[in-house]
């Protein structure tokens, strides 16, 4: 083993407790989506409706509104509008909270007999309020973290049940690639990174890497944070080391990722579980039975991602940001192609598309 491979190691150990942690967010957050994936999965849900669910011309404007989305929060971020930021965010979270609590509070008001049309709307309208209420008045880790969690696993159920896994995974190599630029090339995406972790909301999840860890106290520049230039005539290697590490300093008590590194690979393992075909044991869930091996895909992409994830870490174990799609949707498509061919068969792993 090299010396660089020996110490990527040395740092991947220093930090395993929090890649843990992330790692768990990541499980948790798609594991909760599988669960109250039947639930949703009628027509009226759809983003487009049946017909769409094969439309690649859905899938690109999609994408073009992820675009028109950073741009917007950039622009108002340099104008200095953090109160317009949080309210079109803290909407747009509460929507998909909404749906991902409301499965929730259906099933508990039926367990103690209390399940009506309205009891279930009013319950998960009231338990989204104080959840973003929370956020604003305390936004510690563990509130942006639980937060996020049930966001994300409402995104990945609304998505993923909108279009077959042909299609999001045409989404999801389109995302790779821009967020690649976007980290490597333009940059803009650690600007909007620093942007949430300033304004402190939960379209990103927080791993603490140190006991006492306060989000609070975190300042909202550390994704861009670059050294300070060095005096003429003192470039030399014992410098170089000491401006590498400053550039650490302010990132290195906590990992982040953002929310949408967990949702990309999450809607193709709900998409999955959807729309390929109804083959196997059935699987008791209680809003509606899963097939075995539509959940064998899943778990198959779960653990694709999750390979992904360990490679991803590799890199941001040695403190530089990184793009997390391309490792990731490349790990849960490999991941959902090869569980795909040994379960459902190779002549189901693509669905046939249409622009139109």
């Amino acid at each position: 083993m090299s010396e660089r491979s020996e110490s990527v190691l040395s740092m991947m150990k220093d930090q395993w407790e929090s890649m843990a942690g992330m790692a768990g967010m990541f499980i948790v957050t798609i594991g909760i989506g599988i669960f109250i994936q039947p639930l949703y999965d009628i027509p009226e849900a759809r983003a487009y409706g049946d017909e769409g669910t094969t439309q690649s011309s859905f899938i690109l404007l999609q994408l073009l509104l992820i675009g028109i989305f950073t741009v917007a929060i950039i622009w108002l971020a340099r104008k200095g509008l953090e109160h317009l930021i949080k309210g079109i965010v803290l909407l747009a979270l509460a929507l998909s909270l909404f749906h991902a609590i409301q499965p929730f509070t259906l099933l508990i008001l039926y367990i103690i007999g209390f399940a009506t049309k309205y009891s279930v709307v009013l319950s998960a309208v009231a338990i989204t309020i104080a959840s973003i209420v929370a956020l604003l008045e305390y936004p510690e880790w563990w509130v942006v973290n639980s937060v996020g969690v049930m966001v994300g696993s409402g995104v990945i159920v609304l998505i993923g049940i909108s279009f077959v896994p042909t299609l999001v995974i045409i989404f999801m190599v389109l995302a790779a690639i821009y967020d690649y630029w976007a980290v490597h090339k333009s940059k803009h995406m650690l600007e909007l990174a620093d942007t949430m972790i300033d304004l402190k909301l939960p379209v990103l999840l927080v791993a603490p890497k140190e006991k006492g860890y306060s989000f609070l106290e975190q300042e909202g520049d550390i994704m861009q944070d670059s050294p300070p230039p060095l005096p003429e005539g003192l470039e030399t290697e014992i410098v170089d080391e000491e401006r590498r590490m400053m550039s650490k300093k302010k990132s290195r008590d906590a990992l982040f990722m953002g929310l949408g590194d967990v949702i990309f690979p999450g809607m193709l393992v709900i998409s999955a579980i959807t729309f390929l075909p109804d083959w196997g044991q059935e699987i008791w869930n209680p809003y509606g039975d899963i097939y075995l091996a539509q959940l064998l895909v899943a778990i198959g992409t779960l653990i694709g991602g999750l390979i992904g994830y360990v490679l991803l870490m590799a890199f941001v174990a040695q403190g530089n940001p990184q793009p997390g799609l391309p490792l990731l949707n490349g790990g849960a498509i490999l991941g959902y192609i090869i569980s795909a061919i040994l379960t459902v068969g190779p002549e189901h792993v693509f669905q046939a598309i249409t622009f139109l």
